[in-house]
């Protein structure tokens, strides 16, 4: 069997909500955007907040915050989107994340990469793909996959309606 180069790089979009600093992996990030406000969707989820047109295609947009169970996003001149392409099965979703600030694209080494933390109990922490130490803190790496897979049907079906109204 051959190992996986231990220092072996991948890249990564790192980004804040709140305090916390989160990554994706940066082949999934088509690009990254200025806030506006999105086009309401009537009965959608609570961290749905809409849809955005982008370069012609009707974008869910989410307020990851509320995904992830914290504060509503609160709007600043640093807030921004990030307009992913997330393969799921056997599509790609394409979603807008609400963060709070983007900071950079950085690279972590696949030996720097550590596992959700094991704390005892039951805990949602299946959406985290990785946490990172860096400059005496973390960075949680999301595994965006399964954090939409559960909605993944009715965003993708959200998004094709509206492109039909259009």
């Amino acid at each position: 069997m051959i190992m996986a180069n231990p220092s072996f790089e991948s890249q990564f979009v790192t980004f804040s909500l709140g305090d916390e600093v989160f990554a994706v992996p940066v082949e999934v990030v088509r690009e990254i955007l200025d806030h506006e406000d999105a086009f309401k969707i009537p009965h959608g989820p609570d961290y749905l907040l809409g849809l955005r047109d982008v370069r012609g295609q009707g974008v869910p947009v989410i307020d990851l915050r509320l995904k992830l169970g914290m504060t509503k996003t609160v709007k600043t001149p640093h807030t921004r989107i990030l307009v992913l392409d997330i393969p799921i099965k056997e599509r790609v979703l394409a979603l807008g994340l609400v963060a709070d600030k983007v900071f950079e694209v950085t690279p972590f080494r696949r030996d720097q990469i550590e596992t959700a933390p094991d704390i005892g109990v039951h805990w949602r922490s299946d959406y985290i793909a990785g946490i990172v130490r860096r400059e005496g803190d973390f960075v949680v790496i999301v595994d965006l996959a399964r954090l939409f897979s559960d909605t993944e049907n009715t965003l993708l079906q959200t998004g094709e309606k509206s492109m039909a109204v259009a």
